[in-house]
């Protein structure tokens, strides 16, 4: 099973940083936690924090965790594992998606989600932190 982690990166008014792939791409034009795969051997808050800066040229701090999803799209199964964190540095550039939105627990459901996501995305809306 290949272990991803995703970050729920908050920006301190109750809203948190949707990333659209990009078309072409595996489940383009959905929209994701960003983040990506945890390397052998690496911590999974530590691979969140370098997955983000390579993604989004920025730098987090960890906030907490939320519930691992175990899902399989086809291609073998993942275990995706979410942070709640926030920016402390940088200045967010979408290295690889088309677009980024902040939103809220009302507005996130007019965005297409990657399914994965979708039951980390019904934790944070129930407010279980």
């Amino acid at each position: 099973m290949i272990e991803v982690v995703c970050g729920l990166i908050g920006d301190g008014t109750g809203r948190v940083l949707a990333c659209r792939r990009p078309p072409g791409k595996h489940l383009g034009g959905l929209w994701e936690f960003a983040g990506g795969k945890v390397e052998p051997g690496e911590d999974p808050a530590a691979a969140l924090i370098r997955e983000l800066q390579e993604e989004l040229g920025i730098t987090v701090a960890i906030d907490g965790d939320l519930t691992p999803v175990v899902w399989d799209y086809d291609r073998g199964p993942i275990r995706l594992i979410p942070f709640l964190c926030h920016i402390e540095s940088g200045d967010l550039h979408p290295h690889e998606h088309d677009a980024l939105e902040w939103v809220d627990r009302e507005s996130c459901h007019r965005l297409e989600w990657a399914a994965a996501d979708g039951p980390i995305l019904a934790e944070w809306i129930a407010g279980i932190e």
